[in-house]
This record gives C-alpha cells, structure tokens and sequence, in this order.
C-alpha cells in the first residue's frame, strides 16, 4: 500500500519533503488519480511543468508516466515558473495541467499545483483526489497516452509585448531567488520598450533549486537585502523580487523601500480604473483599509475576500472583477490577461504604469493617507486547534458588540483602526494583522485581541 501523508495535501497544492513525503511512485500514484478526475472525452493534453528543484526532474518524470499511464496526453514544457504552465493551459486550451513545485518552501521540499481544465485544483477537490489515491484503482485505457515536448517561453513573451509597451525605457533590479523566473523575465522587460531597450540588473537568475544565496520569498524583508542594495548603487527606477515558482511578487522602490502588497494593488487598481470605470478589485482581509477606500474614491468596487490565490481566483470568476491581489504578492488581471497570478506579467504592468508617468514610484503615494500597521503576524498553534480557536474569538467579541467581518477569520472594525485573527490555511498557525490612525490606537487594538488569545490559547 501507498503511504498518504495527509498533512502534505493542503488547501491550495499538495506539498511536503522530497524523497520522504513527495517520491516518485506518490507522484505517478497522484498524476493516474488525477487523470480519472478529469473529463472522460477530454482529449487535450495536460501540461506539466517543473521548477528548479533538484528533486524536480525526477518528480516530473513520474508525474509524466502516471498520466500516460492512465492514457492521458501530456505536453511537456520542462523548467518554467507555474504561471508559463497556467498560460500554456489557456493557449493550447489543455485539459488542466500538473506543476512539479513546492513555491516558496525550503530546497528539500517539493509538491504540486494542479489546474483541471483552466480552474485551480483546491479545498475539497485535493481532498478527494487524496481519498482517490487512498483507494487507488488502477485505470486500463484503450491505449497509452503520448508526450510531446514544447517551449512555451516563446509565446509567451509574444503575448506579453503584444500587450504591454512602456512610453519609455526603465531601469530595473530583477532578483529571481535563483528559481526559473529570471531566464523569462530578464529578456522580457528588456524588450518592453519598443523605441529603447530597458536596462535589467541580473540578481540570482540562474536556475538554482539549492536556492544558495537566499530563500525564494519576497515577502520576508531579509530575502530583498541585495536588491535593495543593488538599486540604490544602480539608481534604478525599481526592483523586482520574484518567489521559487515564480507566481508572487515582491517589489522595491528607487529609494530601496519596500512595496506592501496591499499599496501595490492600490497603484494598480488606481491605473486599470482609468480605463474601466466602476471596475471590481478584490483583496483579502489582511489588506489595509486605505485599500478598500482608495479603490472606490477613485470609482471602482472593492470586495473583501478570503486569502489565498485560489478562492481569489473562484471570486474573480465569479463576480466578473478585473484585478485582484493579496499581501503576499499574488496579482491577478483579467482585463487584458487570463485572471491567474503571474509575476513576471504582474511586473511588467508595473513597469507600464511607472513609464507613464514622469515621477518616481515613491511618490506615487504621496496623497494615500498615513497609517500605522503591523506586518502579517504569525503564532504557531496546533492545527487540530486552530479554527475551533477562530470560532471562540468570533463567538465572544460578536457577544461583546464588536464590529466584525467573519469572511476569513475574524476583522474587528472600528472608526479609526482595524484588527485581524485568522488561521492560516498552509501552517499551523494563526495570522494577525492590525492597523490605526495613530500608534497608540494601533497598540490597543493589537493588545485588545492578543490579551484574548493568551488567555484562551
């Protein structure tokens, strides 16, 4: 029998240690279960992809087998950041795709991303495809599927320069964290200003799944130390950090400050309701108030949503919204592109918004009102303890009047500040968040909801 490891099969992907958790016959095992999950006349092919971890190769190879195996078509696109595979999906209209990647997680992890047809695999459908493993029966198909390698990096630049053209040429810092973005990127933004080649400062863009000089995480400030570093000695325009599968972003500005996720949406969303008015943007509930106001100060509709890239996604989708974006660097556009997160496309409007204009990105947010606010706060707690702890918080600051928004754990509102408790989805773990108009304000709240957990923890 198969050993499952229940933990590895979270709420987005499927992750845990190669070579223990993640080996090659648990790989064949998921990709022949999750051929049988799909449209029996489907005769599209399904992509897959890797990253660059050491492990990926081998992984990809079992992942390629189960599906043929099970007499599935696949189409072979090598080493690519997860979005090259998502896009491959939309070009060649596939019947889903198989990402061999762990993201962000240390360089002995490995995992999966799973799309069936152009929807992202998640919540209660990788539980089922978990029990399906579990219960494995062997698929017999009338013949052995094929595999057909192709280079997808081609067409999608295409697609990209097609799309988007800077009124001048940039400066910019790229740092791939030594994942696979930088070999798609770097040539891409050269090229984006069709009069002037953009000048791109390489850090790390050499494909390496040991990740040798930092983790691939650009939400974590230590991660950004040399591209901050780097821009400020190469006066550029901006800097760009992308993560291991090259899906999220990070950004920096010409004075080496880091861009929060939420600040980078507002920018985002301020520039696409230029061009469509009364347009939905959808965040998360770790997102600043200012966010939310500034999106419909400038005519559009801001929604609240639940974080992760998934349900954003199913949100997009169903409320028609033309961007979305979270705090850990997720961005998603609909209005000229396909609504999956992609980083180095997400980049690149950056660019265009930035080329516009004459100033500089610091001062793009000169008129956002000042706040105080903490970063994403995380405590461990034990999984089996996590969400029944959430339903405590919301049961007893709901009896005491609180304001509440409950889409995603618990947001306490208040005139002047705000204040999150949530779990999270992919640790165990709970996340904290708090925001006011003045540090003191920002110290009670924090204290109101922290005091609360210390004593029922």
């Amino acid at each position: 029998m198969l050993n499952i490891p229940h933990q590895t099969f979270r709420e987005y992907d499927i992750r845990g240690i190669a070579h223990k958790e993640i080996t090659p016959e648990f790989a064949w095992h998921l990709a022949h279960e999750f051929a049988g999950m799909l449209p029996e006349n489907a005769n599209e092919p399904v992509v897959v992809g890797r990253d660059a971890r050491l492990s990926g190769p081998e992984l990809q190879q079992a992942v390629i087998r189960g599906l043929t195996d099970a007499g599935r078509n696949v189409l072979d696109i090598g080493m690519v950041p997860s979005p090259l595979a998502y896009f491959a999906v939309f070009q060649q209209n596939s019947a889903g795709c198989i990402m061999v990647t762990a993201s962000h997680n240390p360089s002995e992890d490995n995992g999966f991303k799973l799309m069936r047809g152009k929807e992202s695999l998640h919540g209660k459908d990788i539980q089922t495809l978990m029990q399906r493993m579990e219960k494995h029966k062997k698929i017999v198909p009338p013949e052995h599927g094929h595999v057909r390698q192709q280079d997808v990096c081609r067409a999608y630049h295409d697609h990209v320069l097609a799309d988007i053209r800077l009124a001048r040429p940039l400066k910019v810092v790229i740092d791939a964290g030594n994942g696979p973005s930088g070999i798609i990127a770097a040539p891409l933004y050269r090229k984006l200003c069709a009069h002037a080649p953009c000048e791109v400062i390489e850090l790390f863009c050499e494909p390496d799944g040991r990740f040798p000089n930092h983790h691939p995480d650009p939400t974590v400030e230590n991660n950004l130390h040399e591209l901050k570093r780097t821009v400020l000695a190469h006066k550029a325009d901006l800097g760009i950090a992308f993560d291991g599968d090259g899906d999220r972003i990070g950004v920096v500005d010409e004075n080496g400050r880091v861009i929060p996720g939420d600040m980078l949406l507002l920018l985002l969303a301020r520039d696409l309701l230029h061009t469509h008015p009364g347009a939905i943007v959808i965040s998360e509930v770790k997102s600043s108030r200012r966010l939310y106001a500034d999106i419909e100060k400038n005519g559009g509709t801001g929604v609240m949503w639940r974080t992760g890239h998934s349900p954003i996604k199913a949100k997009m989708k169903e409320t028609g919204a033309l961007l979305a974006g979270e705090m850990s660097g997720h961005f998603f556009f609909a209005d000229r592109y396909y609504g999956f997160d992609d980083a180095t496309y997400a980049g690149a409007r950056l660019m265009q918004l930035l080329a516009a204009q004459e100033k500089p990105l610091s001062e793009c947010f000169t008129n956002v009102p000042p706040a105080f606010c903490t970063p994403e706060i995380r405590m461990e707690c034990a999984d089996e303890r996590k969400f029944a702890l959430i339903e405590e918080a919301k049961a007893f600051f709901s009896s005491q009047g609180y304001t509440m928004i409950d889409v995603d754990g618990m947001r306490l509102e208040f005139d002047d500040a705000w204040g999150l408790l949530r779990a999270s989805n992919t640790q165990a773990a709970l996340v904290l968040r708090f925001e006011a108009e003045s540090i003191e304000r920002l110290a009670e709240i924090r204290d109101l909801i922290e005091s609360w957990l210390a004593a029922n923890r």
